[in-house]
């Protein structure tokens, strides 16, 4: 939020997270989806816990992670935040512009790596416009998680989505273009064939 009316966001769907929520609902999981505003319906049998900004998440993650076997952090959440929230909407009147200042919101995937307990599979996503594969790298290595799926921009509310897996071994894998329910299953059939027992 800036003012109560309005808001720095992205045009991500959530598609993909609620599909995989569902995919692992279907497999027997018990499920945990932390998400943020989104038209999507949420999966039968999925436990909601709807939050609206950066901060709102990242206590969830703290309440929540530490009893999953399984973390896949697939939401858009913003890199910066409105430093201060003003309380009643910011009026055009006679100004020509508008300076807002912003500041990191925290690294909610680096801290759930730093906080995990043994045997947790965390799955973190990379969105980049450019050197997809060097960045996706490099996050994988700062942040510590056990696999970065990769993805351009152009898979932002698209039917399908191409990706790729990078693991913390140096080897990856570029998937077809997949529909959302599909890329779902194709993802935890990976995750879960790494490190999670069939029994999640």
């Amino acid at each position: 939020m800036i003012d109560p009316v309005r808001f720095l966001s992205n045009r991500s769907s959530g598609r993909l997270g609620y599909a995989l929520a569902a995919a692992a609902q279907r497999r027997g999981a018990r499920v945990t989806l932390i998400s943020g505003p989104t038209h999507v319906p949420v999966p039968r049998g999925v436990t909601l816990v709807p939050v609206q900004s950066a901060l709102d998440m990242q206590r969830a993650c703290r309440r929540h992670a530490p009893r999953a076997q399984l973390i896949i952090m697939t939401a858009a959440v913003a890199d910066f935040r409105a430093q201060k929230i003003s309380a009643h909407k910011i009026k055009k009147g006679t100004r020509r512009t508008l300076q807002l200042r912003l500041v990191r919101t925290p690294d909610l995937l680096a801290e759930l790596c730093r906080r995990r307990r043994a045997n947790q599979f965390i799955a973190g996503f990379a969105l980049e416009s450019r050197a997809l594969l060097a960045a996706a790298q490099k996050k994988i290595r700062s942040k510590g998680c056990d696999v970065i799926v990769a993805n351009t921009p152009d898979a932002i509310n698209a039917i399908t989505q191409r990706v790729t897996l990078l693991w913390p071994d140096g080897t990856h894998e570029t998937l077809p273009a997949l529909t959302k329910p599909q890329l779902a299953r194709a993802l935890l059939d990976r995750f879960y064939g790494r490190v999670v027992p069939e029994t999640i």
